[in-house]
């Protein structure tokens, strides 16, 4: 088995090389590096159901990254003003076979349950995810970073009523991959140096299916890395570059348009439906629609950074239905589609792309007895846009939570309008 593994590892490392090798004519070669790194991991419980059912933690996952580094000599002021970042394309391959879930009879949280004779386990993913490094320390040896990931994952194994049926992680076989790493780097000769890290990564369908806790892992990883840039990044004379920046307030116009699966569905086919009901821990979820307009303050104040409040408007398709399910229980509680919030905001740049989060805070939400006892009054957002040069609009996704767990993923587009 392990031989397979070592097999595989090889082969990302080949693919990484041959894609350096690659590159077009208009970029130098001394751009580009690759590594090959090991991550054994164990995963995060989030919540006292998880806490209850979960029987084995540890997983295992491999992977390989293809770098492009900015160089002093030919950088910008983006560039220059993040260290000379590096940006980078990877994959990585966990092996999830240990992570094992078991529930039991529980007289008060599930009276019906009939207890399964096996163990539910996840299945492997493999996850394709794009890089933004920063290093914040660096001398002639010595390096040291954090990295930001995003992108998307696929799992061999999901939520399965008939033969999966404790998996409440994953209930999708796409997933939204995302994560994060701090790093030490140490450069053993001119172009090879090795890596340590302590990393966090998350896999999950951002509600769009259920179940949805999602799989948190956290470990240590190591890396081999091949950089054969590095002396220039460290020798490298950078040309006088132009950094004076306008300082602006603008308007930001947002609109989006989500969907999501019902956690309400997903507590009744498991905690309220009966064995011979044809919903009893289905593993099928209707997906309903959401849309949101956002209208906010910014003040960009640097150009990496810029920070605000604005106001957020949503409405939900799905309150009739969750209003009947109040109803069936016998609960009276005032129903409505719209929410209004306010929101504290911050937005990160790198040339056309950026990630924006926000914490927010409900003045009005009336989305039954789940969004009241659960839900409470807070939530938070975080995504990714792309500014579509010389048109003035961007372009992007963002996942809406609440105290972190997702509560619908959207599509979004935004307007900024700079003030004079």
């Amino acid at each position: 088995m392990m031989k397979y593994y070592l097999r595989n590892l090889v082969i990302l490392l080949l693919l990484s090389l041959c894609s350096i090798t690659r590159a077009s004519d208009e970029d130098s070669l001394i751009h580009w590096g690759a590594s090959v790194y090991v991550n054994p991991g164990r995963a995060l419980v989030m919540d006292n159901v998880q806490k209850k059912y979960q029987v084995n933690k540890n997983n295992f996952s491999f992977g390989a990254e293809l770098y492009h580094a900015d160089l002093p000599q030919d950088s910008d002021a983006f560039a220059s003003d993040y260290g000379y970042p590096m940006l980078s394309l990877g994959v990585k391959y966990s092996i999830n076979h240990n992570i094992t879930m078991h529930r039991r009879p529980d007289v008060e949280a599930w009276p019906g349950l009939k207890e399964v004779d096996y163990d539910s386990h996840l299945g492997n993913t493999v996850s394709f995810y794009g890089s933004f490094t920063r290093p914040f320390f660096r001398t002639n040896r010595w390096e040291a970073d954090y990295v930001i990931n995003a992108g998307v994952g696929y799992s061999h194994t999901k939520y399965d009523k008939n033969k999966n049926v404790d998996n409440e992680l994953i209930g999708a076989r796409w997933l939204i991959f995302f994560g994060g790493r701090l790093q030490l780097s140490y450069q053993m000769t001119k172009d090879w140096g090795l890596r340590a890290g302590l990393e966090y990564w998350h896999l999950s369908n951002g509600a769009l299916n259920r179940p949805n806790k999602g799989l948190n892992i956290v470990g240590p990883s190591i890396a081999l890395v091949y950089q054969p840039y590095y002396k220039d990044i460290i020798h490298g004379k950078a040309p006088k570059i132009k950094k004076d920046f306008d300082k602006h307030l603008y308007l930001n116009f947002t609109a989006g348009i989500g969907a999501k699966a019902l956690l309400e569905d997903w507590n009744y086919t498991q905690y309220d439906a009966k064995e011979d009901d044809p919903d009893y821990r289905t593993d099928h979820f209707k997906k309903y629609l959401a849309y949101s307009l956002q209208t906010d303050l910014m003040y960009r104040y640097a150009r990496r950074w810029a920070s605000g409040a604005g106001v957020d408007v949503c409405y939900g398709t799905y309150v009739d239905h969750v209003e009947k399910m109040d109803k069936a229980k016998g609960v009276d509680v005032p129903h409505s589609p719209w929410s209004l919030g306010i929101s504290a905001k911050h937005q990160v740049f790198y040339h056309n792309f950026s990630m924006a989060v926000s914490l927010g805070y409900y003045l009005y939400r009336e989305m039954g007895e789940h969004a009241k006892a659960v839900d409470k009054r807070y939530y938070e957002k975080i995504g990714v846009q792309y500014m579509i040069p010389k048109v003035g609009v961007a372009v992007g996704a963002m996942v809406k939570a609440h105290y972190s767990k997702a509560d619908l993923t959207e599509l979004v587009v935004s307007v900024p309008l700079k003030l004079r």
